[in-house]
């Protein structure tokens, strides 16, 4: 294939068309493999500790919120958002030998970065994560 000028008088070889081939199927081939973001911290008023995570999956954002209290039977008040879209809002209870919960849902990836909130209340006890996706 020989250099071809587009209307802008940009040259095109062969070559540049085969490395931009690479560079978009390196984007997909990424995205494919996920990304994942991981915050955590301690909860307000509480021994409890929380953990957000967020990773790509299958073009969609699959968001896990866990709240570990180390006590079973606790009932907390919970809601997560993306960007001011609330896309869980209920009530789970600590159980298990660990004494927590998990929340899990998969949500659109928006255009730009994903600003995603979860937060558990239980009394004076709060557990609040963000994290950009």
């Amino acid at each position: 294939m020989s250099n071809m000028i587009t209307k802008k008088g940009f040259r095109v070889t062969a070559a540049g068309v085969v490395a931009l081939a690479v560079v978009a199927a390196g984007a997909t081939s990424a995205e494919a493999k996920g990304r994942t973001v991981i915050r955590s911290g301690g909860c307000d008023n509480s021994s409890a500790t929380w953990k957000l995570k967020a990773q790509s999956d299958d073009g969609r954002i699959e968001v896990e919120f866990e709240v570990d209290a180390n006590r079973v039977g606790q009932t907390w008040a919970v809601r997560m958002g993306d960007d001011g879209h609330r896309f869980f809002t209920g009530t789970r209870t600590t159980a298990g030998a660990s004494g927590s919960f998990t929340v899990n849902r998969r949500i659109a990836n928006r255009a730009g970065t994903d600003t995603i909130r979860a937060r558990a209340t239980r009394g004076a006890a709060t557990c609040a994560g963000v994290v950009n996706f």
